[in-house]
């Protein structure tokens, strides 16, 4: 592998023309592609093997053009205090607003009167319109949400409070802003870490080019493979994350194998043997995780994570290809002026004197002296951390945990103060018989607790199915609620099904939560498999797969701490508590553990490295530090940045998944690979190292350390390159 990848690295620093030239073309493929492509919808939403899935289906089958799928709106007009929406007056401007909506779009399927519709609460305070669209939220025309936003402004006016809820103002969360900050952010930190802005651009330019690449294709290809508009944003994310890292791990050892004197093209390949043999392998672990969301069962997950997946092969690519390639065209500039300098004035000084030990040396000796106390610590803190995950209540927020200052919270709360709080979450019953058959289901849901309405059953014009709605007593997140559906389909037999927006959340946090186990047991123990090919050890891929599985808990607990029992919620502005996004703890086990693994790979190869070299176990960890720690210090760091510009948005989901990755980064960077890894593999010692003999024999040699450079990498000179005086 390494001898590999040192012949690749010195073949695209020579004909680096070449190489730019080659993926700067496939961005413009890929960049034409996205742009004569069809404007990407939302993917279509389903979860396969569920009972509210089975209903949606028996809807559209016997229910035709009912848009049961569609997105939906409610109108909610309030009467001014000792008023009532009966008034004549206000019943005007309620019915002015009906035929306005009805005459707004060709996307509206039904508009309901709420005087003919018992949509007028019983203090006659509240009323509300409900439209019914034929496609999802996504799927909406602006001037379909412009005409039904100006109908709610033009009532407002007149005397009467007018807020819109529904679904049908979701939009795709604008994150750019968040995504700059990050960029920004990286930026700053990488000129910190080289000291030069060359190398620093380096890491960011090949980063972008691959996102671009990636995201135009995924643009390109979205609605032949049905991927949705929200899969660019996953690969984005993603894209960026580890495309900046990539190329950090690789310029870094660039500039090392610089400072050891070694001419310009023999430093590209031989840190692209190297370190790039730890980016192949960490790619490797992110790929595994991304792919393994097929594990779930839900078509769009699977889709999200193959498309994200794919930007981080192309990152990878990019890493060991188009990075040596710019290394060439940025000659000594990647090496910045000030460090030119001082190696020129330490030249021919006591080595001894002119080196002092730099931070990461210092910490790894300080862990290697009380590796006891460091581990405690660091296990108990992120224990004590973890805690609250024990708490966890999962499911899909709706608007009543969006902030008090947008219409959708302030309709919801309309509503729940006029009908009842379970009136924002009605359950959707689907009767597969006739109209007796329909008749005895409402005779048994009335029977039942819970429900604080049920409607007569609506059957289809064959007569051979029927709905019913019902409206549960408490709040659609409530357990109550959920104990609801499921005593509605436990009463009932298999002709009965319950779906409708809170039933489909329900049965989707149950699957998610079904299948975290099996996930997180194909992800880490592919996972353990692969590292135990890359260290060569039993011990190593072990320790590296409890340390993430104890940041990730922690994270949880962490977000269960600030979203659900509100802890710090002001700080972080989280107005109302509630479950934690059903696909939140899948969703940051699979970015957080391609990450983790990305520092994992990279620290702790430098240290293999060192040992198989001839090092003891400690010197191997001082060595492994005092070449990685600052690079890996800097890769979490520029993680957190970007991670973090997404708290301050104001989705609720985006916000949470922004904070989760933050704190899981934070963890697993810090305390895990920074203080409990060191720790352990000094405890370890020559252990940590050990493998059967057996084992040995079978597993192939991939050589990450780069034991057959010493012999199959020419000699300095050969390649024809001018040597390099300068030493960082």
């Amino acid at each position: 592998m390494a001898t590999f990848l040192y012949k690749l690295g010195r073949s695209a620093f020579r004909r680096r023309r070449l190489v730019a030239l080659l993926w700067v073309a496939l961005l413009a493929v890929a960049g034409i592609g996205a742009a004569t492509a069809p404007v990407a919808t939302s993917s279509s939403f389903s979860i396969p093997g569920t009972e509210a899935q089975r209903a949606f289906d028996l809807l559209e089958e016997r229910f035709p053009g009912a848009g049961a799928d569609g997105a939906t709106a409610r109108v909610v007009f309030q009467a001014p205090e000792g008023q009532k929406m009966t008034d004549p007056a206000h019943k005007a401007v309620v019915e002015e607003t009906v035929a306005a909506l009805k005459s707004g779009s060709d996307q509206i399927v039904s508009v309901t009167d709420p005087y003919t519709g018992k949509a007028v609460s019983q203090n006659g305070s509240t009323a509300y319109v409900s439209v019914a669209y034929k496609v999802n939220a996504m799927e909406l025309t602006d001037e379909t949400r412009e005409a039904l936003t100006q109908a709610g402004h033009n009532a407002q006016g007149k005397g009467l409070t007018v807020e819109v809820g529904g679904d049908a103002l979701q939009t795709m969360p604008e994150t750019g802003s968040g995504e700059i900050v990050g960029v920004v952010i990286a930026g700053i930190v990488l000129v910190l870490t080289f000291g030069s802005l060359v190398a620093a651009g380096l890491p960011l330019l090949t980063a972008i080019i691959g996102v671009g690449i990636g995201v135009s294709s995924i643009t390109a290809l979205a609605n032949v493979l049905d991927l949705g508009s929200t899969t660019s944003t996953l690969a984005m994310m993603i894209g960026l994350a580890v495309g900046i890292d990539y190329a950090l791990f690789i310029v870094s050892r660039y500039r090392a194998e610089l400072a050891d004197g070694r001419e310009k093209e023999d430093a590209a390949g031989r840190a692209v043997g190297t370190a790039g043999s730890a980016v192949v392998f960490a790619g490797l672990t992110v790929v595994i995780a991304l792919v393994g969301l097929a594990v779930v069962n839900i078509p769009m997950l699977t889709k999200m994570g193959f498309a994200a997946a794919g930007t981080v092969v192309i990152a990878v690519l990019i890493a060991l290809t188009l990075i040596p390639a710019m290394l060439g065209f940025a000659g000594d500039k990647v090496i910045g002026r000030k460090q030119r300098k001082a190696a020129k004035a330490e030249a021919g000084a006591d080595s001894a004197k002119s080196r002092k030990p730099n931070g990461g040396t210092r910490w790894a000796r300080f862990v290697i002296r009380r590796p006891v106390m460091v581990l405690l610590i660091g296990v108990l803190g992120l224990g004590a951390i973890a805690l609250p995950a024990a708490s966890l209540e999962m499911g899909l927020p709706d608007d009543g945990v969006k902030p008090t200052s947008t219409t959708e919270r302030r309709a919801y709360d309309a509503l729940s103060d006029g009908f009842g709080p379970g009136f924002n979450g009605p359950l959707l019953v689907v009767v597969d018989g006739d109209k007796a058959t329909a008749d005895r289901t409402v005779s048994t849901i009335k029977g039942l607790e819970g429900w604080a309405a049920v409607t007569p059953a609506t059957p289809n014009k064959a007569g051979d199915a029927a709905m019913i709605t019902v409206v549960p007593k408490d709040r659609p997140s409530s357990g109550a609620t959920e104990t609801l559906v499921h005593d509605i389909r436990n009463a009932t037999g298999d002709d009965v099904l319950v779906t409708g927006a809170t039933a489909m959340n329900i049965d989707f946090s149950q699957k998610m939560n079904d299948a975290l186990v099996p996930y997180l047991a194909l992800v880490v123990g592919l996972a353990f498999l692969l590292l135990t090919v890359v260290f060569r050890s039993i011990l190593v891929p072990l320790k590296a797969a409890l340390g993430f599985l104890l940041s990730v808990v922690a994270a949880l607990g962490a977000v269960v701490a600030v979203f659900q029992w509100g802890w710090l919620g002001s700080l972080f502005g989280v107005e109302q508590t509630g479950p934690i996004m059903s696909m939140m703890p899948i969703f940051m086990v699979g970015v957080v553990f391609g990450l983790a693994m990305d520092y994992e790979v990279f620290l702790v190869t430098r240290m293999r490295e060192a040992y198989v070299h001839g090092e003891r176990p400690g010197e191997a960890i001082v060595t492994g530090f005092k070449h990685s720690a600052r690079v890996v210090t800097a890769a979490a760091v520029i993680m957190i940045a970007v991670f973090s510009g997404f708290i301050g948005m104001t989705d609720q989901m985006i916000k949470m998944i922004g904070f989760g990755l933050a704190v899981a980064v934070l963890f697993d960077a810090f305390v895990v690979r920074m203080a409990i890894v060191p720790a352990v593999l000094a405890l370890l010692g020559h252990k940590a190292w050990w493998l059967p003999k057996w084992l040995d024999r079978i597993l192939p040699n991939v050589d990450v350390e780069g034991e057959g450079l010493a012999k199959d990498a020419p000699a300095d000179g050969a390649s024809g390159s001018q040597p390099d005086l300068v030493k960082v």
